[in-house]
Protein backbone atom coordinates (compact mmCIF):
# COMPACT_ATOMS: atom_id res chain seq x y z
CA UNK A 1 0.00 0.00 0.00
CA UNK A 2 0.94 3.31 -0.68
CA UNK A 3 2.34 5.75 1.85
CA UNK A 4 -0.52 8.51 3.04
CA UNK A 5 -3.40 6.28 1.77
CA UNK A 6 -6.66 4.84 3.49
CA UNK A 7 -6.51 0.83 3.56
CA UNK A 8 -9.58 1.30 1.33
CA UNK A 9 -7.93 3.40 -1.42
CA UNK A 10 -6.66 2.12 -4.82
CA UNK A 11 -3.12 1.25 -4.87
CA UNK A 12 -1.78 2.10 -7.89
CA UNK A 13 0.84 -0.75 -7.55
CA UNK A 14 -1.95 -3.26 -7.80
CA UNK A 15 -3.49 -2.14 -10.86
CA UNK A 16 -5.27 -4.96 -12.94
CA UNK A 17 -3.63 -3.15 -15.88
CA UNK A 18 -4.39 -2.13 -19.09
CA UNK A 19 -6.20 -4.21 -22.25
CA UNK A 20 -3.46 -3.80 -24.42
CA UNK A 21 -0.08 -4.23 -22.74
CA UNK A 22 2.30 -1.30 -22.58
CA UNK A 23 5.58 -0.58 -20.38
CA UNK A 24 5.16 1.58 -17.45
CA UNK A 25 6.16 5.09 -17.41
CA UNK A 26 9.36 5.75 -15.73
CA UNK A 27 7.73 9.03 -13.77
CA UNK A 28 3.91 8.51 -13.57
CA UNK A 29 2.19 5.72 -12.03
CA UNK A 30 -0.87 4.33 -13.89
CA UNK A 31 -3.58 6.81 -12.63
CA UNK A 32 -1.54 9.94 -13.51
CA UNK A 33 -1.00 8.82 -16.71
CA UNK A 34 -4.50 7.80 -17.28
CA UNK A 35 -5.67 11.29 -16.39
CA UNK A 36 -2.76 13.01 -18.29
CA UNK A 37 -3.73 10.93 -21.16
CA UNK A 38 -7.29 12.69 -21.06
CA UNK A 39 -6.42 15.31 -20.91
CA UNK A 40 -4.34 15.71 -23.79
CA UNK A 41 -7.60 13.42 -25.77
CA UNK A 42 -9.57 15.30 -28.76
CA UNK A 43 -12.71 14.93 -26.83
CA UNK A 44 -11.65 16.31 -23.98
CA UNK A 45 -10.52 19.84 -25.94
CA UNK A 46 -14.08 19.58 -27.51
CA UNK A 47 -15.51 19.89 -24.19
CA UNK A 48 -14.81 23.69 -24.67
CA UNK A 49 -17.29 24.19 -26.84
CA UNK A 50 -20.27 21.88 -25.69
CA UNK A 51 -23.30 22.87 -24.13
CA UNK A 52 -23.91 22.45 -20.46
CA UNK A 53 -26.95 24.17 -20.47
CA UNK A 54 -26.93 27.20 -22.14
CA UNK A 55 -25.70 27.34 -26.03
CA UNK A 56 -22.36 28.72 -26.72
CA UNK A 57 -23.51 31.89 -28.23
CA UNK A 58 -25.76 32.65 -25.54
CA UNK A 59 -22.93 34.16 -23.32
CA UNK A 60 -19.16 33.53 -22.32
CA UNK A 61 -19.16 33.61 -18.70
CA UNK A 62 -22.05 30.13 -18.42
CA UNK A 63 -20.21 27.22 -17.75
CA UNK A 64 -19.74 24.84 -20.74
CA UNK A 65 -18.53 21.55 -20.30
CA UNK A 66 -15.11 21.71 -20.13
CA UNK A 67 -15.94 24.42 -16.94
CA UNK A 68 -18.15 22.12 -15.56
CA UNK A 69 -15.91 18.94 -15.58
CA UNK A 70 -13.00 21.21 -14.07
CA UNK A 71 -14.75 22.29 -11.05
CA UNK A 72 -15.43 18.42 -11.04
CA UNK A 73 -12.26 18.06 -10.71
CA UNK A 74 -11.34 20.30 -8.09
CA UNK A 75 -13.97 18.97 -5.90
CA UNK A 76 -13.24 15.44 -6.59
CA UNK A 77 -9.80 16.00 -5.72
CA UNK A 78 -10.53 18.29 -2.42
CA UNK A 79 -12.54 14.99 -1.08
CA UNK A 80 -10.14 12.46 -2.18
CA UNK A 81 -7.69 14.39 -0.28
CA UNK A 82 -9.90 14.83 2.80
CA UNK A 83 -10.76 10.92 2.56
CA UNK A 84 -7.41 9.35 1.70
CA UNK A 85 -7.88 7.97 -1.51
CA UNK A 86 -5.90 8.11 -4.54
CA UNK A 87 -6.56 11.78 -5.88
CA UNK A 88 -4.91 11.10 -9.42
CA UNK A 89 -7.72 8.14 -10.00
CA UNK A 90 -10.32 11.04 -8.68
CA UNK A 91 -9.25 13.09 -10.96
CA UNK A 92 -8.96 11.12 -14.38
CA UNK A 93 -12.44 10.09 -13.34
CA UNK A 94 -13.56 13.68 -12.92
CA UNK A 95 -11.94 14.49 -15.98
CA UNK A 96 -13.40 12.15 -18.31
CA UNK A 97 -16.94 11.79 -16.99
CA UNK A 98 -18.43 13.64 -19.41
CA UNK A 99 -16.19 12.97 -22.53
CA UNK A 100 -19.35 11.43 -23.99
CA UNK A 101 -21.85 13.84 -23.87
CA UNK A 102 -23.64 15.33 -27.32
CA UNK A 103 -23.54 18.50 -28.36
CA UNK A 104 -26.31 20.58 -26.82
CA UNK A 105 -26.42 19.33 -23.74
CA UNK A 106 -29.39 16.84 -23.06
CA UNK A 107 -31.49 17.79 -25.62
CA UNK A 108 -28.50 16.07 -27.87
CA UNK A 109 -28.45 12.77 -26.47
CA UNK A 110 -32.25 13.05 -26.19
CA UNK A 111 -32.07 13.35 -30.27
CA UNK A 112 -29.60 10.68 -30.75
CA UNK A 113 -31.34 8.24 -28.08
CA UNK A 114 -34.43 8.54 -30.48
CA UNK A 115 -32.24 8.58 -33.92
CA UNK A 116 -31.03 5.14 -32.63
CA UNK A 117 -34.24 3.35 -31.03
CA UNK A 118 -34.05 0.61 -33.45
CA UNK A 119 -30.34 0.39 -32.52
CA UNK A 120 -29.73 0.02 -28.82
CA UNK A 121 -30.31 3.82 -28.12
CA UNK A 122 -27.82 6.00 -27.10
CA UNK A 123 -26.20 7.10 -23.41
CA UNK A 124 -24.05 9.07 -22.55
CA UNK A 125 -22.22 7.09 -19.79
CA UNK A 126 -21.66 4.29 -22.88
CA UNK A 127 -20.23 6.81 -25.21
CA UNK A 128 -17.93 7.74 -22.75
CA UNK A 129 -16.65 4.53 -22.19
CA UNK A 130 -16.54 4.01 -26.49
CA UNK A 131 -14.88 7.23 -26.63
CA UNK A 132 -11.53 6.29 -24.35
CA UNK A 133 -11.78 2.86 -26.09
CA UNK A 134 -12.92 2.97 -29.57
CA UNK A 135 -13.47 6.69 -31.04
CA UNK A 136 -10.19 8.17 -30.12
CA UNK A 137 -7.68 6.96 -32.45
CA UNK A 138 -4.08 8.20 -31.34
CA UNK A 139 -1.89 5.44 -30.75
CA UNK A 140 -0.42 3.34 -33.28
CA UNK A 141 -1.31 -0.16 -31.26
CA UNK A 142 -4.37 0.39 -29.96
CA UNK A 143 -7.60 2.50 -30.82
CA UNK A 144 -8.76 4.43 -27.41
CA UNK A 145 -6.53 5.74 -24.81
CA UNK A 146 -6.16 2.56 -23.50
CA UNK A 147 -6.51 3.83 -19.42
CA UNK A 148 -6.47 1.36 -16.83
CA UNK A 149 -8.98 -1.11 -15.58
CA UNK A 150 -9.54 0.94 -12.32
CA UNK A 151 -10.39 4.07 -14.59
CA UNK A 152 -12.89 2.13 -16.98
CA UNK A 153 -14.41 0.84 -14.30
CA UNK A 154 -15.29 4.01 -12.56
CA UNK A 155 -16.13 5.37 -15.90
CA UNK A 156 -18.96 2.85 -16.02
CA UNK A 157 -19.89 1.99 -13.41
CA UNK A 158 -19.77 5.72 -11.24
CA UNK A 159 -23.12 5.73 -10.54
CA UNK A 160 -23.41 1.71 -9.09
CA UNK A 161 -23.83 -1.73 -10.39
CA UNK A 162 -25.83 -2.18 -13.77
CA UNK A 163 -26.58 -5.59 -13.00
CA UNK A 164 -27.28 -8.12 -9.69
CA UNK A 165 -25.87 -11.04 -8.92
CA UNK A 166 -27.99 -12.86 -11.47
CA UNK A 167 -26.74 -10.77 -14.50
CA UNK A 168 -30.10 -8.95 -14.59
CA UNK A 169 -30.32 -4.89 -15.51
CA UNK A 170 -30.26 -2.62 -12.58
CA UNK A 171 -30.99 1.15 -12.09
CA UNK A 172 -31.81 3.23 -14.73
CA UNK A 173 -30.86 0.30 -17.27
CA UNK A 174 -33.91 -1.92 -16.04
CA UNK A 175 -36.16 -1.35 -18.74
CA UNK A 176 -33.88 -1.57 -21.65
CA UNK A 177 -30.60 -3.49 -20.62
CA UNK A 178 -27.28 -2.45 -20.20
CA UNK A 179 -25.97 -0.23 -23.31
CA UNK A 180 -24.51 -2.56 -26.03
CA UNK A 181 -21.87 -0.57 -26.43
CA UNK A 182 -20.75 -1.43 -22.21
CA UNK A 183 -22.01 -5.37 -22.83
CA UNK A 184 -19.77 -5.72 -25.90
CA UNK A 185 -16.57 -4.16 -24.50
CA UNK A 186 -17.61 -5.79 -20.76
CA UNK A 187 -17.21 -9.45 -22.91
CA UNK A 188 -13.74 -8.69 -23.95
CA UNK A 189 -12.71 -7.13 -20.71
CA UNK A 190 -14.46 -7.63 -17.78
CA UNK A 191 -15.80 -5.07 -16.13
CA UNK A 192 -17.53 -6.76 -13.04
CA UNK A 193 -20.70 -4.89 -14.12
CA UNK A 194 -22.43 -6.19 -10.44
CA UNK A 195 -20.58 -4.70 -7.96
CA UNK A 196 -20.12 -0.96 -6.85
CA UNK A 197 -16.74 0.60 -8.01
CA UNK A 198 -13.78 1.96 -6.26
CA UNK A 199 -14.37 4.84 -3.94
CA UNK A 200 -12.50 7.03 -5.69
CA UNK A 201 -15.18 6.64 -8.80
CA UNK A 202 -17.58 7.10 -5.92
CA UNK A 203 -16.01 10.69 -5.17
CA UNK A 204 -16.50 11.84 -9.07
CA UNK A 205 -19.96 10.82 -9.06
CA UNK A 206 -21.13 12.80 -5.83
CA UNK A 207 -18.75 15.65 -7.09
CA UNK A 208 -20.46 15.87 -10.08
CA UNK A 209 -23.65 16.51 -8.20
CA UNK A 210 -22.21 19.40 -6.17
CA UNK A 211 -20.61 20.97 -9.33
CA UNK A 212 -23.63 21.19 -11.34
CA UNK A 213 -25.70 21.96 -7.94
CA UNK A 214 -23.71 24.88 -7.49
CA UNK A 215 -22.88 26.44 -10.94
CA UNK A 216 -26.54 25.67 -12.41
CA UNK A 217 -27.89 27.88 -9.76
CA UNK A 218 -24.88 30.13 -10.17
CA UNK A 219 -25.53 30.54 -14.59
CA UNK A 220 -29.69 30.51 -13.71
CA UNK A 221 -29.17 33.85 -11.04
CA UNK A 222 -26.84 35.02 -14.21
CA UNK A 223 -29.51 34.39 -16.70
CA UNK A 224 -32.25 35.69 -14.95
CA UNK A 225 -34.12 32.27 -14.65
CA UNK A 226 -34.97 33.38 -11.70
CA UNK A 227 -34.31 35.51 -8.49
CA UNK A 228 -32.11 35.51 -5.38
CA UNK A 229 -35.47 35.68 -3.41
CA UNK A 230 -36.62 32.44 -4.64
CA UNK A 231 -34.08 30.62 -2.92
CA UNK A 232 -34.90 31.51 0.46
CA UNK A 233 -37.29 28.96 1.09
CA UNK A 234 -34.45 25.67 0.05
CA UNK A 235 -33.21 24.14 2.53
CA UNK A 236 -29.51 24.77 3.53
CA UNK A 237 -29.89 27.61 0.02
CA UNK A 238 -32.37 29.85 2.84
CA UNK A 239 -29.59 29.36 5.52
CA UNK A 240 -26.76 30.10 3.82
CA UNK A 241 -28.50 33.17 2.10
CA UNK A 242 -29.62 34.60 5.87
CA UNK A 243 -25.89 34.38 7.02
CA UNK A 244 -24.46 36.30 4.09
CA UNK A 245 -26.71 38.95 4.51
CA UNK A 246 -26.00 39.01 8.44
CA UNK A 247 -22.39 38.95 7.83
CA UNK A 248 -22.62 41.06 4.79
CA UNK A 249 -25.36 43.93 5.05
CA UNK A 250 -25.68 45.39 1.86
CA UNK A 251 -23.79 42.98 0.15
CA UNK A 252 -24.60 43.97 -3.64
CA UNK A 253 -25.79 40.90 -5.79
CA UNK A 254 -22.85 39.97 -8.13
CA UNK A 255 -21.17 39.40 -4.69
CA UNK A 256 -23.93 37.90 -2.79
CA UNK A 257 -24.41 35.18 -5.18
CA UNK A 258 -20.73 34.32 -5.35
CA UNK A 259 -20.39 34.21 -1.81
CA UNK A 260 -24.30 31.79 -1.27
CA UNK A 261 -22.11 29.52 -4.04
CA UNK A 262 -19.23 29.31 -2.48
CA UNK A 263 -20.80 28.51 0.68
CA UNK A 264 -22.95 25.97 -0.64
CA UNK A 265 -20.34 23.85 -2.35
CA UNK A 266 -18.14 24.05 1.05
CA UNK A 267 -21.05 22.60 3.42
CA UNK A 268 -22.10 20.00 0.78
CA UNK A 269 -18.18 18.94 0.65
CA UNK A 270 -18.24 19.03 4.61
CA UNK A 271 -21.24 16.89 4.66
CA UNK A 272 -19.75 14.37 2.21
CA UNK A 273 -16.82 14.16 4.01
CA UNK A 274 -18.80 13.55 7.23
CA UNK A 275 -20.90 11.03 6.34
CA UNK A 276 -18.25 9.25 4.23
CA UNK A 277 -15.83 9.05 7.49
CA UNK A 278 -19.15 7.45 9.36
CA UNK A 279 -20.31 5.16 6.70
CA UNK A 280 -16.15 3.81 5.95
CA UNK A 281 -15.88 3.62 9.33
CA UNK A 282 -19.24 1.33 10.66
CA UNK A 283 -18.11 -0.51 7.28
CA UNK A 284 -13.87 -1.17 7.94
CA UNK A 285 -13.20 -1.77 4.87
CA UNK A 286 -9.57 -3.51 4.35
CA UNK A 287 -8.90 -2.75 0.65
CA UNK A 288 -10.56 -1.38 -2.73
CA UNK A 289 -12.02 -4.47 -3.28
CA UNK A 290 -14.08 -4.53 0.04
CA UNK A 291 -15.81 -1.30 -0.83
CA UNK A 292 -16.73 -2.75 -4.03
CA UNK A 293 -18.24 -5.85 -2.62
CA UNK A 294 -20.22 -3.23 0.37
CA UNK A 295 -23.29 -3.52 -1.38
CA UNK A 296 -23.64 0.22 -0.55
CA UNK A 297 -21.80 3.45 -1.53
CA UNK A 298 -19.29 4.36 0.78
CA UNK A 299 -19.39 7.78 -0.52
CA UNK A 300 -22.77 9.98 -0.34
CA UNK A 301 -24.68 12.76 1.46
CA UNK A 302 -26.06 12.78 4.81
CA UNK A 303 -30.09 12.14 4.71
CA UNK A 304 -30.33 15.61 5.95
CA UNK A 305 -28.42 16.56 2.80
CA UNK A 306 -29.42 14.51 0.52
CA UNK A 307 -32.91 15.69 0.69
CA UNK A 308 -31.96 19.15 0.27
CA UNK A 309 -29.80 18.11 -2.99
CA UNK A 310 -33.25 16.86 -4.00
CA UNK A 311 -34.92 20.04 -3.41
CA UNK A 312 -32.04 21.98 -5.27
CA UNK A 313 -32.46 19.75 -8.35
CA UNK A 314 -36.19 19.85 -8.31
CA UNK A 315 -36.15 23.49 -8.15
CA UNK A 316 -33.70 23.88 -10.92
CA UNK A 317 -35.96 21.38 -12.88
CA UNK A 318 -39.18 23.65 -13.01
CA UNK A 319 -37.01 27.01 -12.53
CA UNK A 320 -34.07 26.56 -15.09
CA UNK A 321 -34.15 23.18 -17.32
CA UNK A 322 -37.90 23.81 -18.13
CA UNK A 323 -37.55 27.22 -18.48
CA UNK A 324 -39.62 28.44 -21.79
CA UNK A 325 -36.26 30.18 -22.83
CA UNK A 326 -34.19 26.88 -22.44
CA UNK A 327 -36.54 24.59 -23.51
CA UNK A 328 -36.93 26.73 -26.86
CA UNK A 329 -33.34 26.76 -27.63
CA UNK A 330 -33.23 22.95 -27.01
CA UNK A 331 -36.14 22.26 -28.84
CA UNK A 332 -34.37 23.94 -31.69
CA UNK A 333 -30.91 21.92 -31.46
CA UNK A 334 -32.99 18.76 -31.40
CA UNK A 335 -34.02 19.06 -34.56
CA UNK A 336 -30.36 19.85 -35.99
CA UNK A 337 -29.18 16.69 -34.43
CA UNK A 338 -32.23 14.67 -35.88
CA UNK A 339 -31.57 16.44 -39.16
CA UNK A 340 -27.84 15.34 -39.28
CA UNK A 341 -28.38 12.35 -38.48
CA UNK A 342 -31.12 11.54 -40.79
CA UNK A 343 -28.76 13.62 -43.34
CA UNK A 344 -25.48 11.22 -42.63
CA UNK A 345 -27.63 7.89 -41.90
CA UNK A 346 -28.92 7.69 -45.71
CA UNK A 347 -25.44 9.55 -46.88
CA UNK A 348 -22.50 8.91 -45.34
CA UNK A 349 -20.23 10.18 -48.27
CA UNK A 350 -21.31 13.70 -46.43
CA UNK A 351 -19.43 12.85 -43.27
CA UNK A 352 -15.33 13.40 -43.57
CA UNK A 353 -13.88 10.59 -45.18
CA UNK A 354 -12.14 8.63 -42.25
CA UNK A 355 -15.42 8.03 -40.43
CA UNK A 356 -17.52 7.44 -44.20
CA UNK A 357 -15.24 4.90 -45.27
CA UNK A 358 -14.81 0.85 -44.53
CA UNK A 359 -18.83 0.62 -43.61
CA UNK A 360 -20.51 -1.85 -45.09
CA UNK A 361 -23.56 -0.94 -46.84
CA UNK A 362 -25.73 -3.85 -45.80
CA UNK A 363 -24.92 -3.73 -41.54
CA UNK A 364 -27.26 -0.69 -40.98
CA UNK A 365 -26.54 -0.99 -37.33
CA UNK A 366 -22.70 0.04 -37.22
CA UNK A 367 -23.84 2.68 -39.74
CA UNK A 368 -25.90 4.16 -37.11
CA UNK A 369 -23.34 3.89 -34.70
CA UNK A 370 -20.68 5.44 -36.80
CA UNK A 371 -22.85 8.24 -37.15
CA UNK A 372 -23.78 8.53 -33.69
CA UNK A 373 -20.48 8.57 -33.18
CA UNK A 374 -19.68 11.75 -35.55
CA UNK A 375 -22.27 13.63 -34.06
CA UNK A 376 -21.76 13.18 -30.39
CA UNK A 377 -18.32 14.11 -30.85
CA UNK A 378 -19.48 18.04 -32.46
CA UNK A 379 -18.62 20.71 -30.49
CA UNK A 380 -21.69 23.13 -30.48
CA UNK A 381 -20.49 25.52 -33.13
CA UNK A 382 -19.43 22.28 -35.78
CA UNK A 383 -23.09 20.71 -35.56
CA UNK A 384 -24.61 23.92 -36.22
CA UNK A 385 -21.94 24.85 -38.87
CA UNK A 386 -22.51 20.87 -40.63
CA UNK A 387 -26.42 21.82 -40.61
CA UNK A 388 -26.16 25.14 -42.23
CA UNK A 389 -23.74 23.27 -45.21
CA UNK A 390 -26.10 20.60 -45.32
CA UNK A 391 -29.64 22.49 -44.97
CA UNK A 392 -29.01 25.98 -46.64
CA UNK A 393 -31.72 28.02 -45.74
CA UNK A 394 -33.36 29.54 -49.67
Amino acid sequence: MNAGRAPYAEDFSRTRGRLHPEPESGSRNPFRRDADRIIHSTAFRRLKHKTQVFVFHEGDHYRTRLTHTLEVTQIARALARSLGLDEDLAEALALSHDLGHTPFGHAGERALDACLADFGGFDHNAQTLRTVTATERRYPGFDGLNLSWETLEGIVKHNGPLIDADGKATGKYRENGVPQVIADYNAVHDLALWSHACAEAQVAAIADDIAYDAHDLDDGLRADLFAISDLAALPVLGGLLREVRDQYPGIDPARLTHELVRRLIGRLIEDVVGESIRRLGAAAPTSADEVRAAGTPMVAFSALMASADRAIKEFLWTNMYRHPRVIGVMDNTEVVVRELFARFFVSPQDMPGEWAQGLDPADVAARARRVADFIAGMTDGFALSEHARLFPKV
